[in-house]
């Protein structure tokens, strides 16, 4: 029995159907000629989620990723110093005597897993510094995943890669080069990095590295024109096409135009910057573009209107980010478990 008979066969009810329904609805979305962006939160790169997501992209089953800036590096720094690595089973009985003892010791814990600091942090910061030094000299300002994806496809870590490349995220993105946003990425490790390097006078400030409103629009450009075949300039006045999908053909409907659905693991960030980008353009912009065409998320939040983690799909409709008919799933459980059987699925494993 293939994973796929045996979610179709048991996974029925409650949660389970929850998730073979958002799965079957994801690979028709794309069977159709659909694209969808995955949004990652939480830890899932520590998490090893590569192990699949790395086949998803190659597969092209998703065709844009919104990370947040800690899942971004987290994946290098797995395929970098994965043999350092050090799981603790016993995480929930740790003291903090003992969790000073790993602090000590340059063993950064994410749950279970403790990220070694010199193998990791350090292997990966002294390469980017140069490359961030380099541009800051030409007087080049590019988007913090753009620096990462050069690293990749320059090889220049290649000779550290302690994991197979093809089970990394990030090396599939680069190589797909695969639209990839990062807001908030000064929050993460080599955010900080960045910040200490401008602060020591090692860069000029702005410096080199592009930020969270340049993210937007890029993003707008990217949703756009998958899912209008259109330019962001060139999308028509919202209040001259009525909401339609495809256009309306008063606008001249474009061939190219593609249905784009959000699936979105954890909340936070991640999941909150791409799918706010639909109002915008439609809203403030008030330019056409269609709602989002899906959306799932994977959370372990309690369901709550106070929480946008925990918010159910129908409040986005009231924010214009949600249509009425637009398929909606919320797959309450941890994504560790859930997002591969997703994925599997959506594969046809």
């Amino acid at each position: 029995m293939t994973l796929t008979d045996f979610i179709d066969r048991h996974y029925r009810h409650f949660n389970a159907a929850a998730l073979r329904s958002a799965a079957e609805a994801w690979r028709d979305l794309v069977d159709g000629g659909g694209q969808m962006l995955l949004t990652l939160a939480g830890a899932m790169s520590t998490a090893e989620l590569g192990l699949s997501l790395a086949e998803m992209i190659r597969a092209g089953k998703v065709h844009a990723i919104c990370a947040t800036g800690a899942n971004l590096e987290e994946d290098l720094f797995n395929l970098v110093a994965h043999d350092h690595y050090r799981r603790i089973p016993d995480w929930r009985a740790l003291t903090a005597e003992q969790e000073k003892d790993l602090e000590r010791r340059g063993l950064n814990r994410v749950t279970d897993t403790c990220i070694p600091e010199a193998e990791a942090f350090r292997a990966v910061e002294a390469p980017l510094r140069e490359l961030w030094r380099a541009a800051d000299a030409a007087g080049e300002r590019r988007l913090p995943h753009d620096y990462l994806y050069q690293l990749i496809r320059d090889r220049t870590l290649a000779d550290r890669y302690r994991i197979d490349p093809a089970d990394s995220w990030l090396v599939a993105a680069a190589e797909a080069d695969l639209p990839l946003f990062a807001p908030g990425w000064e929050d993460s490790t080599l955010g900080n990095v960045l910040v200490a390097e401008q602060l020591g006078g090692g860069l000029d400030r702005p410096g080199p590295v592009l930020g969270g409103t340049e993210y937007m629009a890029a993003l707008a450009e990217w949703y756009t024109r998958t899912s209008t075949g259109r330019s962001l300039a060139e999308a028509p006045d919202i209040d001259d096409a009525p909401d339609a999908a495809p256009l309306p053909a008063e606008t001249g409907a474009d061939p190219e135009a593609k249905s784009v659905g959000l699936f979105q693991i954890g909340g936070g960030i991640a999941g909150d910057f791409p799918i706010c980008v639909v109002p915008m353009i439609r809203q403030d912009l008030r330019r056409w573009c269609p709602y989002w065409a899906y959306f799932c998320q994977i959370s372990d939040s309690t369901t709550s209107y106070g929480s946008y983690s925990g918010a159910a799909p129908n409040e986005k409709i009231t924010w214009g980010k949600l249509d009425v008919d637009t398929p909606k799933f919320v797959i309450e459980s941890d994504a560790t478990i859930v997002a591969p059987l997703v994925f599997g699925y959506v594969l046809g494993w």
